[in-house]
């Protein structure tokens, strides 16, 4: 689950990590008011999305008046912000961010992420911030410099340091930076995190370390964990398919291809979508329906595949382990009869009675095509996604 930049930034101060002084307008007419009790001469003032390149798509400026910040709120509230990172339709803009302007000398990268090789917490500093951290691992990985944090453990000052040497901080900076880094750090593990970002991190005109941007990813497996944090989510920024089928416990992502897919195990699900680009075709979804799919997740995958205008033929392919095939069958009939699908609809199944599955629904009458070899299944659901 993605945090906007403001609650990410009220999490930070809830760890004392320094942050700009900052307020939250949903609508126009308290845009003004706001920025007037932070009692500046100029603000930043950002769309809040889950997406990056704000700035460069125009949901972040720099203004030096009040009336240029309710122009920027009324520009934004309410409308959609594109970016490279959004889809051409983009995110609905329900808040801004705020905040005093910060002078800036330089901007460092600071980042933690999960590293499962090692059970361990990875804590990435870089003195090239501002720009993507791919970028500098592909250009200039050692620029690069990490330090692994034991969860049972408490961050060391050893590992501090050293990150700051490599971010060429001086003395009270690095004394600063121990603070952050373990503060972070604590962050991260109590929250049951799945990444941190905070880029930039600057070093301001008093030569003081502050965190400017903030991305956090909570691990969605841990929410049960922090009511305080499932308050924070924000459905309007999801898929709306995706999230239709967090419902049901349905793993999806929407793709761009005409053929819809429906598979148990993510393994499965990756196989079966490089078998139809092998065949020639385009994947329109990854959806993972689970082992332990019944007839009702399968009439419900069916509704959100459908949902989705540029899907052409669907291919489903159910391995029967935990689930048995017949089951699955029953589902894909009922769902065919209950939704009205009048495309082309693959069906590969394997496993436990994958015999009676099949009888089941050559029976059917429906528009179904059962295919027990899955390439030549894909080659049909191309073919006849054309």
């Amino acid at each position: 689950m993605n945090l906007h930049e403001h609650q990410a930034k009220t999490l930070f101060k809830s760890y004392d990590l320094p942050t700009s002084n900052f307020f939250v307008a949903s609508k126009v007419e308290e845009a003004k008011e706001l920025a007037k009790k932070l009692n500046v001469s100029k603000w930043v003032v950002k769309a809040q999305v889950h997406a990056g390149g704000r700035g460069k798509a125009g949901g972040v400026e720099v203004v030096e008046s009040l009336d240029d910040v309710e122009t920027f709120a009324k520009k934004w509230l309410g409308k959609n912000l594109v970016t490279y990172q959004t889809d051409k339709n983009g995110q609905p803009v329900n808040s801004i961010l705020i905040e005093e302007c910060t002078e800036i000398s330089s901007e460092l990268y600071l980042g933690i992420v999960v590293d499962r090789s090692t059970r361990s917490i990875v804590v990435m500093a870089s003195p090239e911030g501002g720009v993507n951290i791919e970028e500098v691992a592909e250009n200039n990985p050692e620029k690069i410099f990490k330090a692994s944090v034991k969860i049972e453990e408490e961050a060391s000052d050893d590992d501090a340091k050293r990150l700051a040497q490599g971010l060429n901080l001086n003395s009270e900076q690095t004394n600063q930076f121990i603070d952050i880094f373990k503060n972070l750090s604590k962050l991260f593990i109590e929250k049951d995190l799945a990444l941190v970002e905070i880029n930039p991190l600057v070093i301001d005109d008093k030569n003081k370390l502050k965190c400017l941007d903030g991305k956090v990813t909570v691990d969605s497996n841990a929410l049960f964990r922090h009511e305080e944090l499932m308050s924070l989510r924000d459905t309007s920024q999801e898929e709306q398919r995706e999230l239709e089928a967090s419902k049901w416990d349905l793993n999806y992502v929407s793709l761009e291809g005409e053929i819809g897919c429906m598979v148990n195990g993510a393994g499965l699900a990756m196989g079966t979508m490089d078998i139809i680009k092998l065949a020639g075709g385009f994947p329109a979804n990854f959806l993972d329906v689970g082992g332990g799919v019944n007839e009702k997740n399968v009439s419900e995958a069916f509704k959100i595949i459908l949902s989705d205008q540029k899907v052409k033929a669907i291919l489903i392919n159910i391995f029967g382990g935990i689930v048995k095939c017949d089951v699955v069958a029953e589902g894909i009939i009922s769902a065919v009869k209950e939704v009205g699908v009048d495309i082309p609809v693959i069906v590969r199944l394997k496993g436990n009675n994958a015999n009676i599955a099949q009888e089941i629904l050559t029976k059917s009458d429906l528009n179904i095509i059962f295919e027990p070899d899955l390439s030549t299944a894909a080659e049909k659901a191309v073919e006849l996604s054309k």
